[in-house]
């Protein structure tokens, strides 16, 4: 254990003084050991001072230039893509509502019309931008309503989105896709994505629901109750939880 030394001590005997001489050498390594450090990392410095400013001006230079894009080319094509969407989604609000021509509605706002863009040409011509983003689920809604299943799935499987309602939906949307053209397993695959992407009171049953029913129709019947079950522990006022014993039983009994 080292010992505390007062100045002015001197050395007992010849061990003391020899670990004084140690502890005085060390020391002086230590101090040499970072004085030949410091002179080289002042040497390194010196030597690249000019690639050291250099890739300073760099770094700036590349924030200030991204700073530039996002104000004069990131939010204006924003707000132009943002602008566009407005014309498309008139005829597709209107086709949500009416009872004939629902698909030349769609159609208008696919393709677009009088120079004005549809969702189509939103979706490539904005491709970097939440409009042009929010076009593709649009134009994939159409198509599934239009029962174009497989231009449904390409451009819904386009859209990426973290909104609570937007993002479960769009999946599930694929899921119902699917399942139109008799492709269970992949329906069953989206629609458990649907009901795991943003857990809430409204989507999160609906898709376990379908997924439950799809599960029995492939006769996955432990799957089915194990999807149902999470309705009743967790979801059991929603509309899918009112009578969710029945399909709990009829999942546990089925052959």
């Amino acid at each position: 254990m080292a010992t505390y030394k007062r100045r002015g001590y001197k050395p007992k005997d010849k061990k003391e003084q020899q670990q004084a001489d140690e502890l005085q050498s060390t020391t002086a390594e230590v101090f040499n050991t970072l004085d030949e450090t410091a002179s080289s990392s002042e040497k390194w410095i010196e030597k690249n001072s000019k690639l050291l400013f250099t890739t300073l001006i760099v770094i700036v230079g590349l924030f200030l230039a991204f700073l530039a894009y996002n104000k004069f080319v990131t939010e204006p094509n924003e707000l132009e893509a943002s602008n566009e969407l407005a014309f498309p989604r008139k005829y597709f609000d209107e086709a949500a509502t009416a009872s004939t021509g629902i698909d030349s509605l769609l159609n208008l706002a696919l393709e677009g019309a009088d120079g004005k863009y549809g969702f189509l040409d939103i979706a490539e011509s904005f491709s970097g931008t939440d409009a042009g983003n929010l076009a593709n689920y649009y134009a994939g809604t159409s198509y599934l309503k239009m029962k174009q299943y497989d231009k449904a799935i390409e451009f819904l499987s386009k859209f990426n989105s973290d909104d609570e309602m937007l993002g479960p939906v769009s999946l599930g949307a694929i899921g119902d896709a699917f399942a139109d053209i008799n492709q269970p397993e992949e329906a069953l695959d989206y629609y458990e994505k649907a009901a795991a992407k943003k857990e809430n009171e409204f989507t999160t049953p609906l898709y376990l629901y379908k997924a439950g029913q799809t599960a029995m129709n492939l006769k996955k019947f432990d799957k089915a109750e194990k999807l149902f079950t999470q309705i009743k522990e967790k979801y059991s006022k929603s509309e899918q939880g009112r009578d969710i014993e029945k399909f709990i039983a009829a999942a546990k009994y089925a052959e």
